[in-house]
């Protein structure tokens, strides 16, 4: 264990009006704020998102602000950690929930960040992703990667709401973020991929060496699928936590390189205590009931709630219904960095 460090208020003052003015600052005083011992210490702290007493708030905004006027009409989730208005919900993940009514259209733009849109209510809604239109029915899972363009429309006859999850923060703090706006896209005459290309797991469209691999090739991930695939694995899993990656059909990566996203099924009554894991991360609740207890703070969630977990936190799960889940989380990014850990309990 290494001495304790001198503080800023040791030295002398004329000393530290010197390195002011020169422009430098001592790094051992400031040294632990930023490697402190053991384990990082985060300024996340656990988040609870109640969807009963947002969606109103959404429908106000509806009524509020047309969507020519916010180009994205979006109810920012801010981490409590840093307050109303921080444009995050952990270090690293954005979130926000999105509202569409009958008739109107979000513009075409396109920017740095990845976006992912998970579907939480309403028919009818649908987003154009270069070229391809893809249906947005509840619980389906919607990528808009950054750089490519993108754009909503909502040919159906109730509000559609989903949630946005990026990876802004990053961009952000890169100095990084930007878009770029264009005229609504003309739309290709035919299903989009998921209904196709990539029907069905295991199965992929055959090969042409002259034909250039899409980097994002699938870009909807219908919810009907997946929680069929979880009902099976739950069926045959031996009482273990049911959980599915989403991934690139044609690489089996992650969808986006920043963001990984996970569906979990839990069984009514089941509880499960994964370990700790350097990752911060984001659970929205497509279905069902239960208690989620995060470092000791217990989040009583329904359906369509979000709530969110700081890094190496201590998640135990409990569904007092049958409960489907997607886990958003930054494990991508972390193992790109060669840093993701776990830590038993």
């Amino acid at each position: 264990m290494s001495a304790k460090l001198g503080t800023l208020e040791e030295l002398p003052q004329d000393y530290r009006d010197a390195l002011s003015e020169a422009g430098a600052a001592p790094l051992w005083p400031m040294m632990r704020n930023v490697l402190p011992h053991d384990a990082p210490r985060p300024a996340t702290r656990p988040g609870h998102w109640e969807y009963s007493r947002l969606r109103p708030l959404l429908l106000k905004a509806g009524e509020l602000t047309p969507v020519e006027k916010a180009e994205r009409r979006v109810l920012v989730l801010s981490d409590p950690g840093r307050g109303a208005g921080a444009m995050q919900a952990t270090a690293s993940i954005y979130i926000g929930l999105q509202l569409l009514l009958p008739g109107e259209t979000a513009p075409a733009h396109k920017h740095t960040p990845s976006a992912v849109r998970i579907v939480v209510e309403g028919k009818g809604g649908y987003t154009v992703v270069d070229g391809e239109k893809l249906p947005m029915e509840e619980g389906d899972l919607v990528l808009t990667p950054g750089g490519e363009w993108h754009d909503h429309g909502h040919d159906g006859d109730e509000p559609v709401i989903w949630l946005d999850a990026l990876d802004l923060p990053l961009f952000v703090y890169l100095e990084g973020s930007y878009a770029v706006e264009s005229e609504l896209q003309a739309q290709r005459n035919r299903p989009d991929a998921s209904q196709v290309e990539y029907r069905a797991s295991g199965l992929a469209p055959a090969r042409r060496p002259a034909i250039q691999p899409r980097r994002y090739p699938m870009m909807r991930y219908p919810w009907k699928r997946t929680e069929e695939a979880l009902r099976e694995m739950a069926r045959y899993g031996n009482g273990e936590l049911a959980e599915l990656d989403y991934v690139n059909p044609e690489t089996g990566e992650d969808v986006l390189p920043t963001m990984g996203f996970t569906a979990m099924m839990l069984r009514k009554g089941q509880k499960a205590s994964p370990p700790r894991r350097s990752t911060s991360g984001v659970f929205h609740v497509v279905k069902g009931t239960g208690t989620t207890t995060i470092d000791g703070q217990a989040v009583d969630w329904k359906a369509k709630d979000t709530f969110s977990a700081p890094v190496f936190a201590a998640v135990d799960h409990h569904a007092t219904q049958e409960s489907f889940l997607v886990h958003i989380h930054d494990r991508p990014l972390q193992d790109r960095l060669r840093y993701y850990e776990e830590r038993p309990r």
